[in-house]
């Protein structure tokens, strides 16, 4: 699906012609440039880079894997070249790189997060503030950008198990490890993330935990075998997922501070945010959850998430309208 380049939107505002997303599918990359490139154009291609297991290892700093180079067939570079592409994740930096090449530069690069090498491929590099990236093509943010801002300011019905809760209600929402490692989720972490939530959930009527893809199975069985709440609803990964219900309905959140795009996301909502800072952060993280503080967007969770009032905060127009400017779109 593509249209034609500067072509015409409904209100008059000129789209760019043909946009590529490049990641290699992983769903923190995907939302951050599936939230980008929908703002740049109602029409963009998503393409996925899967390199062999060598070319894998060698990113961002080696070549781009020949089976998916420029005009090989079926390869994520196929096709006439777009004229701009939006790329995340250490293992697309390659095909970045020779997408610019191959179109002569006239395909525009925008990088999402600090590639660590090839930044210079970029037209535009937007990284969190917390990466302190600078250079003549980057800038940053304190969030990330998202598609929940709608959402959750304007939230269609939810599903039925969030909307039987009693309200008000609190929602937890839960990270996770990465391969790395990185965040305490062990059963001990789980047991007193457990109490403290029991202690905060008799100020509200039910508390909605939702998991994420990387919370470990068995932190998920001590939080529900220890959790004390009469009326307590954990998803268990089946049927919808409730999480931007919970983001647009609960009266409170607390959120794990190892996900900066779950933050970012409770930050796009009207519930007051708090942050749950399990062990083992990543000092960048430990600055980017003290500057929201600093800044009153959100408080520290301790033991009790009473309700306080704020501002939605959501930079992802700002992000999409920074890259309009650098690129001329």
């Amino acid at each position: 699906m593509t249209r034609p380049a500067d072509s015409q939107g409904e209100n008059g505002e000129s789209h760019p012609g043909r946009i590529w997303v490049l990641t290699d599918g992983k769903i923190g990359d995907d939302v951050q440039c599936l939230a980008v490139a929908s703002g740049l154009s109602p029409s963009f291609e998503k393409r996925v880079v899967a390199p062999r297991w060598l070319w894998a290892m060698l990113a961002p700093y080696g070549p781009v894997d020949p089976r998916e180079a420029p005009g090989r067939e079926e390869g994520p570079l196929a096709g006439p070249f777009p004229d701009a592409a939006i790329v995340s994740g250490r293992r697309a930096i390659p095909h970045a790189r020779a997408l610019k090449k191959a179109s002569g530069g006239k395909t525009r690069i925008v990088i999402l997060k600090d590639p660590r090498f090839g930044r210079g491929v970029a037209d535009a590099l937007w990284a969190p503030a917390h990466d302190r990236l600078d250079g003549a093509n980057a800038f940053s943010t304190l969030t990330s950008p998202h598609a929940l801002g709608a959402r959750v300011l304007s939230p269609p019905a939810p599903v039925p198990a969030i909307a039987a809760l009693p309200k008000p209600f609190l929602g937890v929402v839960l990270g996770g490890v990465t391969a790395g490692g990185g965040a305490d989720y062990s059963a001990e972490a789980a047991r007193d993330l457990a109490a403290r939530l029991s202690q905060a959930g008799r100020d509200y009527a039910a508390v909605a935990v939702t998991p994420s893809r990387r919370t470990p199975p068995a932190f998920l069985d001590v939080l529900k075998a220890s959790l004390d709440h009469p009326k307590l609803f954990i998803w268990n990964g089946e049927g919808d997922n409730p999480y931007p219900d919970i983001l647009a309905q609960a009266a409170a959140l607390v959120v794990a501070g190892d996900s900066h795009n779950m933050t970012s996301e409770a930050l796009a909502s009207r519930a007051a945010v708090y942050i749950w800072k399990p062990k083992g952060l990543a000092a960048k993280m430990g600055w980017f959850i003290g500057e929201l503080i600093a800044r009153g967007e959100a408080k520290l969770f301790e033991s009790a998430a009473p309700v306080f009032g704020r501002i939605p905060l959501d930079a992802t127009p700002e992000i999409i309208a920074e890259i309009r400017k650098r690129l001329e779109l």
